[in-house]
């Protein structure tokens, strides 16, 4: 083999070879952007649709949820299901829906409802309630607050009336009225972090916890 053979034939070995019709390979930081872009479109489907966070700041619904406790809520769940009574739901704020409030659904649409001293009445029955704390030992008469004596009254359609569990200390539907159901943004199901400001560490023990 000639000299010339042999460069010409080294040459052609060291072109890089590519097939008719073949796309060039795209640059990182274009790969790395693609991935950024779907990665925020991801996230914004997801908590415009399916999943949302939480954290709750104040105490109204002691001892169910800790001040402090991050939570999951599912936002597509009302799309095939109704509301159950016991559902605790994160909502806006009928007064200001610039604030979100999470509460308890007490009574559902149709239902009577009625408070006699702190005790709930649905359709007429005192329901059992485990889940509901009572702090302040004094009971306040219907003339001078809705708090431990109200109603009757019956939830109209769409209308859900919601209180939260401590109940002495929560501003709820006994004040502001019922909640329009379109205002629901959705279910808490999990508590995926929570931190003890007091003492200022995590409550490891609450982390995965389910709501009920």
């Amino acid at each position: 083999m000639t000299r010339q053979t042999m460069d010409e034939t080294t040459k052609k070995d060291q072109e890089p070879t590519s097939q008719p019709g073949a796309k060039p390979e795209k640059s990182v930081i274009r790969q790395y952007s693609e991935a950024v872009i779907i990665a925020i479109i991801l996230a914004l489907v997801i908590r415009s649709f399916i999943i949302q966070a939480f954290k709750i700041p104040s105490g109204s619904m002691l001892q169910t949820l800790q001040i402090g406790d991050h939570i999951m809520v599912n936002k597509f769940l009302y799309w095939f299901t109704d509301t159950q009574h016991g559902d605790i739901i994160v909502f806006k704020y009928p007064q200001d829906e610039e604030r979100d409030f999470i509460k308890r659904a007490v009574a559902l649409p149709g239902d009577k409802m009625e408070i006699r001293g702190k005790q709930v009445y649905i359709n007429d029955k005192p329901i059992a309630e485990p889940y509901a704390v009572h702090l302040d030992p004094d009971i306040i008469e219907k003339s001078s607050s809705p708090r431990d004596n109200f109603g009757p009254v019956v939830v109209a359609p769409g209308q859900l009336f919601m209180m939260g569990d401590n109940r002495d200390y929560s501003m709820d539907s006994r004040f502001w009225g019922f909640l329009d159901m379109k205002k629901i943004k959705g279910k808490a199901f999990i508590i995926y972090w929570s931190w003890d400001h007091e003492r200022f560490r995590p409550r490891w023990e609450r982390i995965g916890m389910l709501v009920r």
